[in-house]
């Protein structure tokens, strides 16, 4: 009985493990399609089809626009190489109840660690924790809404079951746009 047992908590700790992985695969996506949005912005502006709000002149921008994007690159890499998980399963309360503190603690995490790394008083820096607020507080409000709805109303849709992943990274994305 105890081998059992000790069976059990393995399985689950690699279970958590692997829905920890891809909500920070999430968030890393989320972040990194915020920044180059930013730098696209910023490329934008550069080259003088959006007026100029942030950037001083069009040097400026070009630079700050493939530092931007160089980032952004960056950040959308790490879940490719690095983690490799691409499922959330949300069809148990215990499955929702990981993802939902996965979710706020991965999130709460970021934002504190980007607020005491980035605290320059640069205006692109400032930007830069702008568009991490925005997606930390879209994970901690929305993000674990979306996936109360999904455990509660997916259970019967096949498409919430199979795609999960992409439509919370998509509803991630769509409501960080709401919090800028």
């Amino acid at each position: 009985m105890q081998h059992e047992v000790s069976k059990l908590s393995k399985n689950n700790i690699s279970f958590n493990r692997s829905q920890v992985f891809s909500v920070i695969g999430l968030y890393c996506f989320v972040l990194g399609t915020s920044l180059l949005g930013f730098s696209v912005y910023l490329f934008l502006e550069s080259s003088g089809f959006v007026s100029q709000a942030i950037i001083s002149w069009s040097g400026q921008g070009l630079f700050w626009s493939l530092i931007t994007f160089f980032i952004s690159l960056f950040i959308l890499f790490i879940p490719v190489e690095f983690l490799n998980e691409y499922f959330i399963e949300n069809r148990s309360f215990k499955n929702l109840l990981t993802n939902i503190i996965s979710v706020i603690f991965v999130s709460l995490f970021f934002l504190v660690a980007l607020q005491i790394l980035l605290r320059n008083q640069n205006v692109f820096i400032n930007e830069y924790l702008t568009v991490a607020r925005a997606v930390s507080f879209s994970g901690f409000i929305t993000v674990p809404l979306v996936l109360f709805i999904f455990h509660n109303f997916g259970k019967n849709l096949n498409l919430v079951n199979k795609h999960s992943y992409s439509l919370i990274l998509i509803i991630w994305i769509l409501s960080t746009q709401v919090f800028l």
